[in-house]
């Protein structure tokens, strides 16, 4: 490649690592910066700017390449490697159970129990009261016994590893009879008929899409018939000329075959939410109660605590999934038991655990109670004062998430912005470069922050942002 003589003369301005390295010794802000990443930093930014110079980037001058503005470059290199790649961000999209951001948010009794069992030794496998090797499952198998009234227990790391650890371990090359209408998929491409075939299960469909009876699942079932499963649509619904089977009906059938039954209810409730003026959720315990013989859900959705998958049902079917040997590999670990014992208990005492478990408090909060923090988020806005920035309250509608309530809209309280010269998508990108980062959504070209998601003490967060950005815009 043949170099015009303002390249050949910007990229002799180009300092050495090592001119740049010998200037940091002189900046408190490199200490204690470990060598490789300041090295690396020092490396990566003469680099972008010898291919940028390569590149005749207009945008190139000598300005850009003193070696000042070469240091400052590598400061902000050196931030951005050494800032953690996960981070705490604030969530005012309105989703409560927001997959991407999370999901839910641990109550403080969880966050005090996994810091503690984070720090020091535990009974982790250690039977305190014999003296000797115990089981993982006992911190928490009784507890969510008690609560579901299942005769016994277990958890692994999700609920998929859960459906695939119970698909193999009672129909590995047994026919699984499932409604058409029920197999789903769920975020990352999770398929009930792909996990099934992983699991050595064959699948068997009935029914169509939207109607499916009892005569369909009896007319499948033969001598190679291991399982009868139910799905729940957790993250979809079908509405209109329908027909499907209840799970106690489906247990009743299995029960005259001598068929095992099972259910996946995905976002799997132990609160009726139906009494807090939502849509009604199948609960784990009604699910139990039909005498199914294996019940999963999952651990951080409508529960409200960590990822988990939650197998329940009874005794000698569970003993079974125990001694499977997959069961190692999908293993829950001591923090994710330390989280979820604390969740468990919580829900002793229901009211307890609305107040508590922060996916329930969103879920249920009042729309007085949204409004209050959304006049005063407002307020502080305006409070900034300036002429530039538009700030409305507006009546919106936030989302269950999680692949929960698909038809749930819950009235919201949302505060608008919109800032002249800033378009939304610019000052979306200014609150996302936030520390921490502020989600939101847009809407009619202006910045949507729901109150639902907002926890009290970002409020002061989000005024922050928005004074520094006006000064930047």
């Amino acid at each position: 490649m043949k170099l015009d003589q303002n390249q050949q003369t910007l990229l002799r301005m180009l300092p050495g690592v090592d001119r740049i390295l010998e200037m940091t010794k002189s900046e408190v802000f490199f200490d204690n910066i470990p060598q490789s990443v300041l090295v690396n930093s020092i490396r990566t930014t003469i680099e972008n700017h010898r291919g940028r110079i390569l590149q005749k980037d207009p945008n190139i001058s000598k300005d850009n390449l003193s070696e000042s503005s070469i240091l400052d470059e590598v400061k902000c290199c050196v931030a951005k490697t050494m800032a953690p790649n996960l981070r705490r961000v604030v969530n005012a999209t309105g989703v409560v159970v927001h997959t991407n951001l999370g999901r839910s948010l641990l109550a403080d009794e969880a966050h005090e129990m996994l810091s503690m069992i984070a720090r020091r030794y535990s009974n982790l496998e250690y039977n305190l009261a014999l003296g000797k090797r115990g089981s993982r499952y006992s911190s928490v198998d009784g507890i969510l016994c008690e609560i579901s009234g299942a005769d016994a227990a277990m958890v692994v790391n999700n609920n998929a590893g859960a459906v695939l650890l119970c698909l193999e371990t009672i129909a590995k090359n047994k026919t699984v009879i499932v409604s058409r209408g029920e197999l789903v998929e769920i975020g990352g491409s999770f398929r009930i008929p792909d996990v099934m075939a992983k699991s050595g299960g064959i699948l068997k469909e009935v029914g169509t899409t939207n109607r499916t009876h009892l005569r369909d699942y009896e007319s499948a079932i033969d001598e190679h018939t291991g399982l009868l499963l139910k799905v729940h649509r957790s993250n979809y619904s079908v509405v209109g000329f329908t027909a499907e089977l209840s799970l106690q009906q489906l247990v009743d059938l299995g029960a005259r075959y001598n068929i095992p039954v099972m259910e996946d209810l995905g976002s799997g409730t132990f609160i009726d939410f139906s009494k807090y003026g939502l849509m009604k959720e199948p609960t784990v315990q009604e699910s139990v109660a039909t005498g199914a013989d294996v019940i999963t859900f999952s651990g951080d959705k409508l529960l409200g605590g960590p990822q988990a998958g939650i197998i329940v049902g009874k005794t000698g079917t569970i003993d079974e999934i125990k001694r499977n040997p997959l069961t190692r590999a999908l293993r829950i670990d001591k923090l994710t038991l330390a989280a979820l014992e604390s969740t468990l208990r919580l829900y002793r005492d229901e009211e307890k655990a609305i107040r508590a478990i922060p996916t329930l408090r969103m879920l249920t909060m009042s729309s007085k109670e949204i409004e209050q923090k959304a006049k005063r988020l407002a307020k502080k806005l305006l409070a900034i004062d300036d002429a530039r920035m538009d700030i409305k309250v507006l009546q919106r509608s936030s989302k269950a998430g999680g692949g929960a309530l698909p038809l749930l809209n819950l009235p919201s309280q949302c505060v608008s912005i919109n800032i002249q010269g800033c378009s939304a998508n610019t000052l979306e990108k200014h609150l996302r470069d936030n520390d921490p980062p502020i989600i939101g959504r847009i809407e009619e070209d202006k910045f949507i922050m729901d109150l639902r998601t907002i926890q009290e003490e970002e409020i002061s967060i989000i005024e922050t942002a928005i004074t520094s950005i006006l000064k930047r815009v």
